[in-house]
């Protein structure tokens, strides 16, 4: 017998400024999912949604359809020399996977790399108190939600939030320590969905929005070769994702 959700409850929200675009306005459809099957996780991020904690979101802006979902082929993806060397400078670097949790090192260092984009990207800043973080991060992982922790001489740097897909990864959110930004972590993180997502022949990374415009979303158009998912299907229509080369 399929798994059914507890309950579902959707809703909008009103248009407010855009947190990509200038001079844009934004409008978000959601989904509270009360114990979501992963099934219906997986139709959804097939679909152009984003699960945080037991929320799925996607935009349904009225003038505007900038923001892209993106998916990296993984079982096409080639490492460049480039590639190579960021994964050679973390040689020394630790990983572990296991399901979300919430520790004072969690907070620490997501207060701490928010700082950081806040002065270096002009990000706005809201701190996050233990119960929103776990609203946010460790809620509705259900049997499929991972974290993947990052640490350099026993320290942690690094956290990567990821759902684990039927067909592939589903990359949430990542932080980390900008002391040890010579280690580009940021890549190094999507290297390691992608030698993950291969181990265990999932063909493809979920890489959420690209929005060309917008500096902090447009990088993940250098991990080719990728897929455009095409329009807003609804759970009863088919999804459709095109290659796509800029």
């Amino acid at each position: 017998m399929t798994k059914k959700p507890s309950r579902i409850v959707e809703f909008s929200t009103l248009p407010a400024k855009c947190a990509y675009l200038k001079d844009e306005t934004m409008r978000m459809e959601y989904k509270f999912i009360e114990d979501c099957p992963s099934h219906l996780s997986q139709r959804l991020i097939q679909r152009g949604w984003r699960r945080f904690g037991e929320y799925y979101s996607r935009p349904n802006c009225q003038d505007c359809n900038k923001c892209l979902s993106l998916r990296i082929k993984a079982d096409e993806y080639r490492f460049s020399k480039s590639a190579k060397r960021t994964i050679r400078k973390n040689v020394k670097t630790r990983f572990l996977i296991q399901k979300p949790t919430l520790t004072k090192s969690h907070l620490n260092l997501y207060e701490k790399y928010h700082k950081h984009m806040e002065a270096k990207k002009s990000w706005k800043h809201y701190s996050l108190s233990p119960n929103s973080y776990h609203e946010l991060y460790v809620s509705g992982a259900m049997d499929f939600g991972q974290e993947v922790l990052y640490f350099v001489d026993e320290k942690l740097v690094g956290v990567d939030l990821i759902d684990f897909l039927d067909d592939g990864i589903s990359s949430i959110y990542f932080f980390y320590d900008p002391d040890y930004a010579y280690l580009s972590l940021g890549r190094f993180s999507i290297y390691q969905q992608i030698l993950i997502a291969q181990i265990h022949k999932l063909p493809y990374i979920y890489l959420g929005y690209y929005v060309k415009e917008c500096n902090s979303l447009s990088y993940k158009a250098d991990y080719k070769p990728y897929e455009i998912l095409q329009g807003e299907p609804s759970l009863d229509e088919l999804a459709i994702w095109l290659d796509q080369e800029e």
